[in-house]
């Protein structure tokens, strides 16, 4: 049935495809003897007659009343050639009470079938049946349709967590084919990545309102784990007892991927892969309300590299490039677990030591710093080698001091160290002059 542009329903269309003309005019007036319940009938006295309301005056019955013996077709057939033409529910209608004409008539596609000069009530609750089925195994293969087509993975379980169907998606996403999965309960697919806890909230969220959604980790049926995106709603019967659990989740791991490479493109070097400045100002302020928490000292060493400009000049970027990448390899590689090395543009590096007891805890990790941005890198047939120049200063001091003034400070301190012959540290004694603490010239360390 049809609705109106308000969303009522309109009068039922019938065709009746009838030849016999006092029939026809029977089941015409059966059909408009009661005020209350009306509808719009149409006769064709001929298959192609009523292909040719259909086609020439565009008819959309709602339901079919049909004849089995017309001019141009006869029995069982009759009803699959009807079929071909119209898509509305068939009634038969028949002279004989033939239990095995209803039977091939049922299985040749018609929705009933009746005895010709029956009561008006019983046609117009067959008409009426007929719609209603219609539309019930309508809505029935929609839904098996969006079931079997769905991108999305589809679990159907019981009450007490039994699978007892999924679709084709659940499959490709997970690997596990329908056979595999039902009988099983869904943990079979846990990653381990979540908590007790997680799933504690989860079901209680589920209990309460009726459904949940959110990220899950799960593992398919090679061993890798992924990502999915999952909505789960609780099906009650009458008296609100959960029936059937409905989970939808649809595999969102290459989006995680990508946000996770995003992410890391907003907080790493692209060249050297060290931590650059965004992430040094989180790790270093991090740094400093731990050694507030824990009484101890926090070193930021500012570094600039000695003659890299002459490597660039006199070998072209390639190598000044593969001459960062080596020496940001060793230079992170001769500390610590818990310290950061960040490069924060061109030839520059900011290193945060941590967890230091005093000054002089840290000189060591310095002059390793020192004589691994000294030793040399081989690039095609030239040896590069280049040497650093390091400007430290502590945290706490005396006065309160943020992250940005303690980068300054260490950059002013290694200016301090360039204009003292390079190749050392100076120590930013804050709130004291700096001093200088020189190194001897690591061997072969000038350009």
């Amino acid at each position: 049935m049809r609705l109106t542009d308000k969303g009522q329903p309109t009068t039922p269309v019938v065709l009746l495809i009838e030849d016999e003309r006092g029939d026809a005019e029977l089941i015409r007036w059966q059909l408009l003897e009661r005020g209350d319940e009306t509808f719009d009938v149409h006769i064709a006295d001929s298959l192609a007659a009523a292909q040719q309301l259909i086609e020439g005056h565009k008819l959309r019955p709602d339901v079919v009343l049909l004849d089995l013996n017309l001019p141009d077709s006869s029995g069982p057939q009759t009803v699959k050639h009807c079929r071909a033409l119209i898509g509305a529910p068939i009634v038969v209608l028949t002279g004989l009470d033939d239990v095995a004409a209803t039977q091939i008539a049922i299985e040749s596609g018609a929705e009933d079938y009746l005895t010709k000069g029956g009561e008006a009530s019983a046609l117009r609750r067959a008409i009426r049946y007929a719609m209603l089925r219609r539309r019930r195994d309508a809505d029935a293969r929609l839904a098996a349709s969006v079931f079997s087509t769905a991108r999305e993975g589809i679990v159907i379980t019981e009450s007490d967590g039994t699978i007892i169907n999924v679709n084709e998606a659940f499959t490709r996403i997970t690997g596990y084919s329908h056979d595999e999965a039902v009988g099983r309960n869904p943990r079979f697919l846990s990653s381990g990545r979540q908590s007790k806890e997680f799933y504690d909230t989860m079901w209680s969220d589920l209990n309460e309102k009726g459904h949940w959604s959110g990220e899950v980790w799960n593992r398919r049926k090679n061993g890798e784990v992924y990502a999915e995106m999952q909505t789960v709603s609780i099906v009650r019967d009458p008296d609100g007892g959960a029936v059937h659990y409905v989970a939808l989740f649809s595999d969102i791991t290459s989006v995680k991927d990508h946000q996770k490479q995003l992410e890391h493109i907003a907080h790493f070097d692209a060249l050297t892969n060290l931590p650059n400045r965004v992430l040094l100002a989180d790790r270093l302020r991090q740094a400093m309300t731990l050694a507030r928490r824990q009484a101890k000292l926090v070193a930021v060493a500012f570094l600039d590299l000695d003659g890299f400009k002459a490597v660039n000049d006199n070998y072209g970027h390639e190598a000044g490039d593969q001459l960062l990448i080596a020496l940001a390899g060793r230079m992170k590689n001769v500390l610590r677990e818990s310290d950061t090395l960040a490069r924060i543009g061109g030839d520059e590096f900011v290193a945060v030591l941590v967890d230091l007891s005093d000054i002089e805890h840290c000189i060591p990790m310095l002059n390793r710093l020192l004589t691994a941005a000294a030793e040399p890198v081989v690039f095609g047939e030239n040896t590069l080698q280049v040497s650093a120049s390091l400007g430290v200063t502590f945290y706490p001091q005396i006065e309160e001091i943020d992250a940005d003034q303690l980068q300054r400070q260490a950059d002013q301190a290694m200016y301090q160290a360039k204009l003292g012959g390079k190749n050392r540290y100076y120590l930013f004694d804050a709130p004291r002059p700096p001093q200088e603490v020189a190194l001897p010239p690591a061997t072969g360390s000038s350009l």
